[in-house]
């Protein structure tokens, strides 16, 4: 029997508050335990590629790709430089918060940004996303601010391309005082005028969006811990300003080369409702469980950039996690790729293709969520304890999964469990239940898989 890639939300979406029962994930309004896994993409919200303008993404397409592998939940992407490269070759970014009004033009051959007047296109298309994710039952993390770009891109785009860059903007506003040619003071709280200036564009993110069920938010994507009073100062904000509505709000982990990299106690210290922990604890191979302190979204991007693996999943998802994938999506077809700048219409008419050997993982995010919706999960903590793989979620004498790394034999302590219990065998390379069966609890029990591989096993009263 087959996992179902479609299972529907009940209820009303939000706002997301933090359980306080099971505090390791967020509750809706009528009390249901929401458990958040997807993939993202990097031009999910402003588009991005390889020419300029960028090739429009198609959103819905990209909804509809979310809802075949039963994800609910996106972070959705900003990204600060209007242009950027990490190995030699330039990425465009559009749109902005902020219009392109002029006098004279900034250092990317365009009018300089008014940091005075809003984009109100930027706005709409951000709501209508929201609104749009929200439709399919999708939660979305709206980025406020990115950091990867401002300290690792190249010289000297990784500060030419942006607005706070004196020479790219009418308000005299400089975000590089010290003259070093990376800006990173815009992501601390030494430049009064530039901290107005990211508050009043917050307020018009949470006035765009504040009524809005789906709705999570992100202060900045692997910021430096420079900006660790900064973030906080955000988060602070944040929830002082929201009064109708509140959002969960999220720091996640703060990369950045020169040693300028942040330390987890820094996220679990922090006033956010929600973290994304760097590798340290092993969060790559062997996660720590959580313990409730945080409700965690263990995303692939902060532990490998692009990478994880099916097992990752299940192990995460068994440790009381809320897995997230950094998905590489769509990709122009190899072969029609070439060393030499491709035209407009070239890139438009480009094929795009989908890398299945991110499969597993796309599949297995949507296996734990429709597993989270089978399962009492105000009830159920890890309890590696229970289980000789050591991984396990469990609600003792009522119900425990279990996942087996390397298949085989895997010894199960139901001694706190009593009378029938009905197991199932989930094979996660295939997405199909390979066999069921009844045992009697109240002892431990030494159980072997059925089929090759990695297994899920799933007891219940």
């Amino acid at each position: 029997m087959a996992i179902s890639a479609n299972v529907s939300c009940s209820g009303t979406m939000g706002p997301l508050k933090v359980s306080k029962e099971n505090p390791r994930y967020f509750t809706d309004p009528d009390g249901n335990i929401v458990y958040l896994t997807g993939s993202h993409t990097w031009s999910n919200f402003k588009d991005m590629g390889k020419t300029d303008p960028p090739r429009p993404f198609d959103y819905e397409s990209y909804l509809d790709f979310l809802q075949k592998y039963n994800h609910n939940f996106i972070r959705l992407w900003t990204w600060e430089l209007t242009k950027y490269s990490y190995n030699g070759t330039f990425t465009y970014a559009d749109p902005f918060p902020w219009q392109r009004t002029g006098p004279k033009n900034a250092l990317d051959g365009k009018p300089k940004f008014d940091l005075s007047k809003f984009n109100e296109n930027y706005f709409e298309r951000l709501r209508s996303r929201v609104i749009a994710a929200g439709k399919r039952n999708i939660y979305v993390s709206i980025m406020l601010f990115e950091g990867h770009g401002l300290h690792s891109s190249q010289a000297p785009w990784c500060w030419d391309g942006h607005p706070f860059n004196a020479s790219n903007n009418v308000n005299g506003i400089n975000g590089d005082p010290n003259g070093d040619g990376k800006g990173l003071e815009t992501q601390t709280l030494q430049i009064l005028e530039i901290t107005r200036i990211q508050e009043a564009y917050v307020r018009k993110v949470i006035d765009t969006v504040n009524s809005l069920d789906n709705v999570l938010y992100e202060i900045v994507n692997e910021s430096g811990e420079y900006s660790t009073e900064w973030q906080y100062h955000i988060i602070n904000f944040i929830h002082e300003y929201e009064k109708s509505m509140q959002h969960p709000v999220g720091m996640t982990f703060q990369y950045s080369t020169e040693g300028m990299r942040g330390t987890n106690a820094n996220l679990f210290n922090s006033p956010a409702d929600w973290i994304s922990p760097n590798p340290e604890g092993g969060y790559t191979d062997n996660p720590p469980p959580a313990d409730g302190s945080k409700v965690i979204l263990s995303d692939t991007d902060h532990l490998w950039g692009i990478g994880g693996n099916q097992a990752w999943v299940w192990k995460s998802f068994c440790r009381g996690l809320n897995p997230l994938f950094m998905d590489p999506y769509l990709e122009v077809k190899k072969d029609t790729q070439t060393e030499q700048k491709v035209t407009w219409t070239e890139y438009l008419s480009a094929e795009l293709v989908l890398d299945p050997k991110w499969d597993p993982i796309r599949k297995s995010l949507g296996y734990t969520l429709s597993y989270a919706k089978r399962m009492n999960l105000a009830k159920v903590v890890p309890r590696g304890d229970l289980a000789s793989t050591g991984y396990c979620l469990a609600n003792p004498n009522v119900e425990y999964l279990v996942y087996l790394p390397d298949g085989g034999n895997a010894t199960i302590d139901l001694s706190g469990a009593s009378g029938n219990m009905n197991v199932e065998w989930f094979n996660p390379s295939k997405g199909v239940i390979e066999s069921k069966e009844i045992i009697t609890g109240g002892t431990k029990q030494s159980m072997k898989c059925p089929f090759n591989g990695d297994a899920v096993l799933y007891i219940k009263k």
